[in-house]
């Protein structure tokens, strides 16, 4: 568990080039499970946006249940896709804009519409 001490070729620089895996799964190096990874994801997120650590996700929050085609309430696909994309799209933002903050980081306004008006 020691960095550089790892007697496996994978780690070694004259092995490097050859097919194959050469890093270690995180767990061997880490002791961390995938469920412990996301864990300290969860973690991260909630200590920056400011909420409590013991928020709990109610499992029958949301109710799933089947759409028929004929439904005049549901939503075209290419709508719901472009409205998934710019969901992500915002958290990725805000993500960023988090984690400048936490590295205390200038957080740049690349917005057109304020350089638009700022040209004009």
């Amino acid at each position: 568990m020691t960095p550089g001490r790892c007697r496996s070729k994978a780690h070694k620089a004259e092995h490097l080039g050859y097919a194959g895996r050469r890093v270690l799964v995180s767990r061997k190096w880490s002791n961390k499970t995938l469920r412990d990874h996301k864990a300290d994801r969860r973690a991260w997120v909630l200590d920056m946006l400011g909420l409590p650590d013991d928020i709990e996700t109610d499992p029958h929050r949301y109710v799933w249940r089947p759409v028929s085609t004929k439904d005049p309430t549901r939503t075209p696909l290419p709508v719901r896709l472009l409205r998934g994309v710019a969901n992500r799209h915002r958290t990725r933002a805000r993500l960023d804009e988090l984690r400048a903050r936490a590295d205390g980081r200038p957080i740049p306004d690349l917005s057109a519409t304020t350089a638009l008006r700022e040209a004009a």
